[in-house]
């Protein structure tokens, strides 16, 4: 049965129940995923062999990176000729290359700092959702402020990269929390209501949860990567 959820026929008992069993799906993708980045990033760093084949030559972690972003573009372009077994697969293949680059942030970073930034991430990442989920306000302004946020972070980062400039590096770094912390909570929010707006259909709704998910891990990631760059005491 292909049809939308209308809204204004359905209880207030039912439309929580959509978007909790939606919402509640993003996550558990979302957390399995992060799951993955960490076994590949603890797994790395623990493997000499591993160590010398990432970090061995800048054109092979660059080169990551750079697959890391075609697998996003791919997937987000790609995602409604899939089916939902392959898009699961290639985001999970995405969060494992992730972890293969972050893994880099521990031999920059203390492991003390690295799991203290992360249960403040963590935490701040929970209490934003939460707000994203339960708000009756409107988030849309905040996010586009978020979104332009997020453009002038990419550029001054792409400008910093010949410049090195350390005022710059903290600037993006102060600004980039607040970026994805707004980005959070509108994500939350925009997921929360799109879950009303899908097809009753399993298909659907499992490829939907699974871009929702991509969505709140890069916005989990990118949070814990600035707090790190702030709280985060070097080796």
């Amino acid at each position: 049965m292909n049809t939308n959820y209308d809204s204004q026929s359905l209880g207030a008992e039912q439309v929580q129940s959509i978007q909790q069993a939606f919402i509640t799906k993003v996550f558990m993708w979302m957390d399995s995923a992060l799951g993955l980045t960490a076994l590949m990033a603890f797994l790395t760093i623990n493997s000499q062999s591993m160590m010398n084949l990432v970090f061995s030559s800048p054109f092979v972690f660059y080169g990551l990176l750079i697959a890391e972003v075609g697998v996003v573009i791919y997937l987000s372009s790609a995602i409604n000729r899939m089916t939902a077994q392959s898009a699961l697969g290639w985001f999970f293949f995405y969060s494992a290359l992730n972890g293969l680059t972050l893994s880099a942030l521990f031999v920059i970073y203390t492991s003390a700092s690295i799991t203290s930034t992360f249960l403040v991430t963590s935490l701040t990442f929970a209490g934003m959702g939460m707000y994203g989920y339960t708000t009756k306000r409107d988030l849309t302004s905040i996010g586009s402020l978020a979104f332009m946020g997020l453009i002038g972070i990419i550029i001054a980062s792409i400008i910093n990269i010949f410049f090195f400039s350390e005022t710059l590096y903290w600037i993006i770094s102060i600004v980039g929390v607040f970026v994805f912390v707004g980005l959070t909570a509108w994500d939350t929010q925009k997921l929360k209501n799109m879950s009303l707006q899908l097809d009753d259909n399993e298909e659907v709704q499992q490829k939907a949860a699974i871009m929702g998910a991509l969505m709140l891990y890069l916005d989990f990631i990118n949070l814990f990567i600035m707090l790190l760059r702030i709280m985060g005491r070097r080796n």
